[in-house]
């Protein structure tokens, strides 16, 4: 790495690049015992020095020509605190055990996101460690640390960290981190890190003192100057964060890396930043294992999720779905204040986009934006490019209390939701806690000095004064000091609820769907190729969403997000996959799906057809009322028309065609077969045949009349028992 420490057999060098500094000097040890070396300048602002007077262990310091001692802004390791001496890290002296280890596949992640400092009574790397078995048990293969960059204070909830390569000493040494790792790894679990590349804390930072470039005086960001990724002197920035990300890949063994923010990343060279660190990432660590790379995106940037021909991913593998969230929490709350307002005017129309194209936003106006085009085309990519969630870190800590999901909606309906969200075909994010409904909040929280402290706290409070029931000062005085220690503290989860039934159960629930998740969703993922999933609209609340099988079956949904039944359905009485409650499966039979309802469907690909709806022509009219299903009955006659057909295992039927030979919906061309009941010169299909089909909301297209040589002519349809 060409910052920071490098131990080798002559010493220690010590880099530091300060631009706008004439002279440095090496500070060893601490206040009480110093040692002072100057440091030799070199080229395009480099300061370097080789001592055998330091070593694994040692403290040091940069004393700048002012006289300010500063810790080095690529620290491995920081124990006092973000404004006291760092610490020389030996990277190799930590001894590996998971040699074995090459990660797992994309397609099984389940990731759970959390905060060290939260997460347990203690706080710590090693207190992660023994919720490892819970963990696996509830089904989770992938654990993502929320930011862990060295941060001012006793406590912070990631995002103002100053010292990107450190983990922060409140949670631990460097070697506690590796050993949390490694001891996740022998459990099959995967270790993910959000990694903050889009600015650094208000408290800490100095590289405003001596490395002037790494911000940008022609960019900004919500938190000020935007990092340099695209001006005079970029390339060291530039080189920092790649860095940085090979560094926590490399150095602790971590599985991925999931990018914050990255619309306030901006950088107009080419390629950008996040091209060229998916680069060396994938031709580095990545060429050898899984290396799982992640974006948090509000631009929708859909290029950076492109696939390559085997279907696997060029640079990231994934976008946080925040469009299929905010569809979602909408129709479990009613809540459509900010940028729920996008969403207001049709959100099971978004949540079906989202849910069959990953994004809701495509170029679309964003009326929360100021009416900005938002997001690119994402319908060509697979349901894994995304990942979608009903709680994060952003979702409970940027509210003003910070309540969980399960505080804000009723049980039933919230049970549609999760069954909805964890058996999709995207990897699901789970945030710490709410697969028991924990009853604390997870609020945001710092601490820094007192100055800043009060006007974080001001600002925080004056962000909800556009919102009606804070429109008066008493009124937001009642939100939470992030400054308070107790804010911090009532943040912490509470593991005894799971001695309580309530929460009990919803552990249970949680783990069981996540259960059918693991055997019966992941094989089936990479069967569902890009741009060949689709969703219907019906009744109020009505939702069902196909996404068709390389095999000719079909995954299938069908969701009820509203308050009163829907019935009169014609449904498949196949058994259900999974269920959000019990008294879903004796009412589909019947054509009924009671209020806040899901189900999931698998239909394999030996299914046999049933037709439930007359053949009309090609266009997006309404249909007709389905047709009875009774046996021998002539369904319809539409002699030299197309015919929509409907799949589903009760039923076989049968195509009268004259011609000799029909083509599906799948363009594959079958010979008609003679049927001894009927007059020679006509023929039979009887429709045993590969279809994408869906059983509710996608009709198989058949193409009779359109046969070899245009001689196919559908003469009748007869649902046959």
């Amino acid at each position: 790495m060409p910052f920071g420490t490098e131990i080798t057999e002559d010493g220690v060098r010590f880099r530091f690049w300060a631009p706008q500094t004439k002279s440095v000097d090496l500070i060893l040890g601490t206040d009480e015992r110093e040692r002072r070396l100057t440091m030799q300048q070199r080229a395009d602002g480099w300061f370097e020095v080789m001592t055998t007077e330091a070593a694994a262990g040692s403290r040091y310091r940069f004393r700048l020509d002012d006289g300010l001692a500063v810790p080095d802004p690529a620290s491995r390791f920081n124990p006092s605190d973000v404004h006291g001496a760092s610490q020389v890290i030996d990277p190799a002296g930590f001894r590996w055990t998971d040699e074995e280890w090459t990660g797992r596949s994309w397609e099984e992640a389940v990731i759970y996101e959390l905060h060290v400092g939260t997460f347990t009574p203690e706080g710590s790397f090693r207190a992660l460690q023994d919720k490892l078995d819970y963990l696996a048990s509830l089904g989770i293969t992938a654990i993502e640390l929320m930011p862990i960059a060295a941060f001012p204070g006793r406590w912070n909830w990631g995002y103002d960290g100053v010292l990107p390569f450190a983990p922060d000493a409140s949670y631990g040494t460097p070697d506690d981190l590796k050993e949390f790792v490694q001891a996740a790894h022998h459990k099959g679990l995967m270790v993910f890190l959000d990694v903050v590349y889009n600015h650094f804390g208000p408290e800490g930072n100095y590289l405003y003192v001596y490395g002037k470039p790494f911000f940008s005086d022609r960019h900004h960001t919500p938190w000020g100057s935007a990092i340099n990724y695209d001006g005079e002197n970029c390339r060291t920035v530039r080189d920092f964060f790649i860095h940085n990300a090979l560094y926590w890949l490399e150095e602790y063994h971590l599985d991925g890396l999931r990018l914050d923010a990255v619309h306030a990343i901006i950088d107009d060279s080419r390629p950008d930043i996040l091209d060229e660190l998916a680069e060396r990432v994938r031709a580095g660590p990545g060429s050898c294992r899984h290396v799982h790379l992640v974006l948090e995106n509000d631009d929708n940037a859909a290029h950076y999720l492109a696939r390559e021909a085997d279907g696997s991913p060029r640079q990231y593998d994934a976008q946080w779905n925040d469009d299929l969230h905010h569809a979602l929490h909408l129709l479990l709350t009613g809540e459509t204040d900010g940028y729920y307002a996008d969403y207001a005017d049709a959100p099971l129309k978004h949540l079906g986009r989202a849910l069959t194209e990953g994004f809701a936003y495509q170029g679309e106006a964003s009326p929360y934006r100021d009416n900005r085009r938002r997001g690119e085309i994402s319908r060509d990519l697979p349901p894994t490019a995304f990942v979608p969630f009903l709680q994060n870190h952003d979702q409970v800590g940027n509210r003003a209390f910070g309540e969980r999901l399960s505080d804000l909606a009723e049980t039933r309906p919230l049970r549609a939701a999760v069954t909805l969200l964890l058996l999709a075909p995207s990897p699901p994010l789970l945030f710490m806690g709410e697969e028991f409904a924990c009853p604390t909040p997870f609020q945001y929280f710092c601490d820094f000095g007192p100055e800043l402290a009060q006007a974080v706290t001001e600002g925080r409070r004056n962000e909800f004064a556009r919102f009606g029931r804070f429109a008066a000062p008493e009124l937001r005085q009642r939100i939470p000091d992030p400054s308070a220690p107790s804010t911090f503290f009532n943040s912490k989860l509470d593991w005894a609820a799971l001695e309580i039934p309530k929460h009990r159960e919803w552990q249970s629930f949680y783990q069981s769907l996540l259960a059918v998740r693991r055997e019966q969703i992941v094989p089936l993922l990479k069967q569902i190729s890009a741009g060949r999933s689709h969703f219907k609209l019906f009744g109020a609340r009505g939702l069902s969403v196909v996404w068709h099988l390389d095999d000719g079956g079909s995954l299938i949904l069908l969701s009820n997000l509203g308050e009163e039944p829907l019935s009169n359905l014609d449904l498949s009485s196949d058994p259900a996959l999974a269920v959000s409650d019990p008294d879903i499966t004796d009412s589909l039979p019947s054509g009924r799906i009671p209020a806040w309802s899901t189900a999931w469907f698998l239909m394999r690909p030996e299914s046999t057809l049933s037709l439930i709806q007359p053949f009309g022509p090609l266009s997006p009219s309404p249909s007709p009322p389905p047709l009875p299903r009774s046996k021998g009955i002539d369904a319809t006659r539409h002699p030299g028309r197309e015919g929509w057909l409907r799949c589903s295992r009760r039923h076989r039927l049968r195509l009268e065609c004259r011609g000799p030979e029909a083509k599906d919906g799948n363009g594959l061309s079958h010979p008609c077969v003679l049927d001894s009941g009927i007059q020679s010169q006509t023929v039979a299909l009887v429709a045993t045949l590969p279809c994408r089909n869906d059983g509710f909301g996608d009709l198989c297209k058949y193409l009779c009349p359109k046969g070899e040589g245009n001689k196919a002519r559908l003469l009748a349809a007869q649902i046959i028992r």
